[in-house]
């Protein structure tokens, strides 16, 4: 199976080192959009470079992989990069990662599906058509390796399913 360069998407504050999971996963390129030394960069910076950062980073992808923390769905930024990957034709997806520990070794509840947030060109919320994972697992170690094995099947479903959203 191919690795794909995918953007990822998430709240960085709370959810990075559940991204970071996610990312060495390998899953994906080494080459996807990750680096917390960038965001860090580029987070102090003013809302036309955080677009242009986002923008540049997301022209060079195949899909945008949207990692779905217990506030993810109210971001600014995440919803900006679902309605531009929307408007690149981009593959969606989203993946539930409450389950999965963070660096104090804390699980968090499940957050709101991001796609419920945005409408596609008929006026249809976009969670229609794109699927947000979520493992049948609780367990961390069972979480982390249920999203392993499945994710490589889910970003070449959402590149295949690309449309005019």
């Amino acid at each position: 199976m191919t690795k794909h360069q995918v953007f990822f998407s998430f709240e960085y504050n709370k959810d990075n080192w559940r991204a970071s999971q996610v990312k060495e996963m390998g899953a994906v390129s080494s080459s996807s959009t990750f680096s917390s030394n960038d965001w860090e960069e580029v987070k102090e910076k003013n809302d036309t470079s955080i677009k242009k950062w986002i923008d540049d980073q997301m022209a060079m992808r195949s899909c945008l992989v949207v990692l779905v923390g217990e506030t993810t769905s109210l971001r600014k930024w995440v919803k900006y990069e679902i309605e531009h990957a929307m408007s690149l034709h981009k593959g969606i997806v989203g993946v539930h990662i409450h389950g999965l520990k963070d660096i104090s070794g804390n699980q968090t509840t499940k957050g709101e599906n991001p796609f419920d947030n945005v409408k596609t060109i008929n006026g249809y919320r976009l969670s229609k058509y794109v699927q947000c994972y979520d493992t049948a697992y609780s367990t961390s170690k069972y979480v982390y390796s249920d999203i392993e094995k499945n994710l490589p099947d889910l970003i070449d479903k959402a590149i295949n399913k690309r449309f005019d959203y």
